[in-house]
């Protein structure tokens, strides 16, 4: 018996975002590549033999409720499976919040492989991306990670070629963006210019890193930069330190620039915290799936 398991919920970087349009039911249909990074939550989840789920975090200001994805996550499995013990989760979170890094998906799809684990229910990842995109469009992809073409309103996964080793360089300037605010200003019927998602595709096949990084592009820049310049700014700095493309991640506010050179990443991650433009920032490295 499972008594305690202890789990990694990995960031996640858009190489490619475009929105092709709005569903009846008010969901946007997308097509995205996904890439997992080397920044991570730790989950820790303990047996219980009284029943309910508890929450903890090491972020005073994070919900520890239903309001939270992680337990919405374990509750969605013990309801469905009538798990009459209960579960303690721990939340150690490092990858910035409300940030488009996945970071709350992340933590459910960790909770629902933990979950799985633990009470030994034998639900194939398929399965649990099944029921895990009920809470939420990217937990799908971060119960698998890697570097995937997600298609539809995320629940469409196809596995592709690993992404070539490189340095990325995360900065989070000290705002938030609201993932509503950003569609519902995004109208998509009026969109002419798509990234290259196709062109990425070729250079992924071709391990070509500066064919991926020179197409990287995401159609919500064009609400997100001019009602934040910081993230335009963030972009130019860190193309301007030789990144191979910099862009924003997901519905932002979060940038991150691809390099090729550890120490060019390095002179670059310096350059912007002098500018005082992020509040966090990270320089790490690819990382091949969630644990």
């Amino acid at each position: 018996m499972i008594q305690k398991i202890q789990k990694k919920a990995m960031a996640k970087i858009n190489l490619g975002l475009d929105v092709l349009g709005r569903r009846d039911d008010g969901y946007h249909q997308v097509r995205m590549i996904m890439q997992t990074v080397e920044l991570y939550d730790l989950i820790e989840i303990r047996r219980r033999e009284a029943p309910g789920i508890q929450v903890s975090a090491n972020l005073f200001y994070l919900p520890v409720n239903e309001n939270n994805l992680a337990y919405r996550a374990a509750k969605l499995l013990m309801e469905e499976f009538q798990i009459r013990e209960g579960v303690s989760i721990r939340l150690d979170k490092h990858i910035p919040v409300a940030a488009g890094m996945a970071g709350g998906s992340s933590d459910a799809a960790a909770v629902l492989l933990g979950v799985n684990q633990m009470f030994q229910l034998g639900l194939s990842k398929e399965e649990l991306a099944k029921r895990g995109v009920a809470l939420g469009a990217d937990i799908p992809y971060c119960i698998s990670g890697g570097t995937a073409l997600v298609e539809g309103i995320g629940e469409v996964l196809t596995a592709l070629p690993s992404m070539p080793d490189c340095g990325v360089l995360i900065a989070k300037p000290g705002i938030s963006v609201s993932t509503r605010f950003v569609y519902e200003n995004l109208h998509a019927e009026t969109i002419t210019e798509h990234p290259d998602i196709e062109g990425q595709l070729q250079a992924l096949r071709k391990g070509d890193l500066k064919g991926v990084a020179e197409k990287m592009g995401n159609v919500l820049e064009r609400v997100t930069v001019p009602a934040y310049p910081v993230i335009g700014q963030l972009k130019e700095l860190m193309q301007k330190e030789g990144a191979l493309g910099a862009i924003m991640s997901g519905s932002g506010p979060t940038v991150f620039g691809l390099f090729d050179d550890q120490e060019k990443a390095k002179a670059a991650y310096r350059k912007v915290k002098s500018s005082g433009m992020a509040k966090q920032l990270y320089l790490r490295g690819l990382s091949g799936e969630n644990r």
